[in-house]
């Protein structure tokens, strides 16, 4: 499995993902991503350079956003001032469930995060999805704090407020890196 930047005609295909991704989590009960995610913001990703897909022969099998910029209200000033590079939507492929491809993509993230000279991978969750919250646990994440208050970007309450960062640190991850060199976080 090779690991590649995501380009601008993948929207169509990484907006079906998602929507398989938000009916999955809702036959388990969970309300995470059951709105539509804006095409043009994910266009916008796209363009920036943080979104990636793991690619097994033609199919995607999975895809993360690793980016420099913290979801504004999450993180203090102290801990932004910290080098980091921050996980979102990292999303597996029913097909490739159940093969610790996100586990992998987790170490990925972790290894460039340490090649662009991060102290830290952080991420925000789904604040009532506590598997999810077990599986970043479980993933070497350390829990920092819950942030409820404050809306999202996109105006609704705040509902991906679970806050966890784990060191960044080479990693052996399995994928064949077609990636560019990771930019230093800012």
């Amino acid at each position: 499995m090779k690991i590649v930047p995501a380009q601008p005609n993948d929207v169509a295909k990484l907006l079906a993902f998602r929507e398989e991704a938000a009916a999955w989590l809702s036959r388990l009960g969970s309300d995470q991503w059951q709105r539509p995610y804006p095409a043009d913001k994910l266009l916008a990703t796209i363009e920036a350079g943080t979104v990636f897909m793991v690619r097994d022969r033609d199919a995607t099998a999975a895809t993360i956003t690793l980016t420099p910029e913290a979801e504004a209200g999450l993180w203090t000033a102290d801990e932004l001032r910290e080098p980091s590079l921050f996980i979102n939507k990292l999303t597996v492929a029913r097909t490739h469930a159940g093969q610790d491809l996100g586990g992998r993509l987790l170490d990925w993230a972790g290894d460039r995060a340490y090649r662009a000279g991060a102290k830290w991978l952080r991420l925000d969750a789904w604040t009532s999805n506590t598997a999810l919250q077990r599986y970043y646990l479980q993933h070497g994440f350390q829990y920092v704090r819950t942030v409820l208050e404050g809306t999202a970007v996109n105006g609704g309450p705040r509902v991906s407020g679970w806050l966890a960062q784990r060191p960044a640190r080479p990693c052996a991850h399995g994928f064949t890196d077609e990636t560019p060199p990771p930019a230093q976080p800012r």
